[in-house]
């Protein structure tokens, strides 16, 4: 790998972006939707987040504008809606990368000496397969479509998933679902009332390092105000999970049986990382492709490939909004490191 060194002359890049208006996912997240920490402690290199003056942490809302007032701030050079559809070259340094990519005018092909891929996960949701689930009549939806209670109101609902978004998602449903039923693999783990999005970074930053146990170590479930709210008083509990779906409900390998109208898969994300599909040769760990040990936005197959925000694997707390900046400066100087190796050779 390149050396990083001090560049003069500031690199020319764009960005592209498959969404037809700035903001990322957090134009999608429900109403009640909150980040784990305070704003100050929640912003991007350079520019603080504006501070939040409603009650807990600032919303998606918020956090969306503050994305949108960022990009101008900064003048960033971001077309959209522009979606990625390929990369050739990797492996072979003879010459450039070429990303093919979809747009309104039609295909487009861009040559670059590297490739940042930072496309997240939001738009790979996760459905696990349970039997019964093609049977059941009522609706289902995942977080990534969840838009707020409104629609369920008076229904009975089941969520699925120990996470933070089922932990929400139950919370915000609890006082307007006729019934509604939080079905998690295991008991549910609370943080500490106290800690929120910074111990997590700084966790997994430690663990990283080699120095801690990491995020997992502390538990699973931030608990914001609103989920304190629903444990605490209105008496927020979870259930196992149902053994199958049938067309009117669920069943558990008890024997018991709900009737459902709805179920909300609160299962997580993976990378979205379709773009890639075409490297059949690129190295892969755990699922995902596979970079750097002490460099780990870098792909292990070609340096000009970089990765930014799609969990520890390529950054401590890449995918947060208080990690990302760390990962981001590392691609940065990767960037330059690899076009200026090529200048100078």
């Amino acid at each position: 790998m390149r050396l990083n060194r001090r560049r003069e002359v500031p690199l020319s890049f764009e960005v592209l972006d498959d969404r037809a208006h700035p903001g990322g996912a957090w134009q999608d997240g429900w109403p009640s939707l909150e980040l784990f920490s305070p704003a100050a402690y929640s912003s991007l290199p350079g520019w603080p987040m504006p501070p939040w003056r409603g009650a807990g942490n600032p919303s998606a809302a918020h956090v969306r504008d503050y994305l949108i007032a960022y990009e101008q701030r900064y003048d960033l050079p971001v077309r959209r809606p522009v979606t990625v559809t390929g990369i050739c070259g990797v492996g072979d340094t003879s010459g450039p990368l070429v990303v093919q990519a979809d747009q309104p005018q039609g295909r487009t092909e861009r040559r670059a000496q590297v490739v940042v891929n930072a496309t997240g996960s939001w738009r790979r949701p996760f459905w696990p397969t349970v039997p019964g689930m093609r049977d059941f009549a009522g609706t289902q939806r995942h977080t990534a479509d969840y838009a707020g209670p409104s629609s369920y109101d008076g229904l009975r609902v089941l969520v699925v998933g120990g996470g933070n978004s089922g932990a929400q998602v139950a919370a915000d449903l609890l006082p307007v679902a006729r019934e509604l039923t939080w079905a998690t693999q295991r008991p549910p783990r609370y943080l500490p009332n106290d800690v929120d999005g910074r111990a997590l970074f700084e966790a997994a930053t430690q663990a990283v390092a080699g120095h801690g146990g990491g995020v997992a170590g502390l538990g699973d479930i931030v608990a914001v105000p609103s989920v304190r709210h629903a444990r605490d008083h209105l008496g927020l509990r979870s259930t196992t999970m149902p053994a199958r779906l049938t067309a009117s409900g669920a069943c558990w390998a008890d024997g018991t049986e709900r009737a459902l109208d709805a179920v909300i898969w609160c299962t997580g994300f993976r990378p979205a990382l379709g773009h890639l599909r075409g490297l059949h040769g690129l190295p892969r760990t755990n699922g995902h492709p596979a970079t750097l040990q002490d460099h780990r936005v870098v792909s292990s197959d070609d340096e000009r490939l970089l990765f930014v925000g799609y969990g520890d694997w390529c950054g401590p707390a890449s995918a947060t909004l208080i990690g990302v900046g760390r990962a981001a400066k590392d691609a940065a100087d990767q960037a330059a490191a690899v076009v200026d190796g090529l200048v100078d050779g």
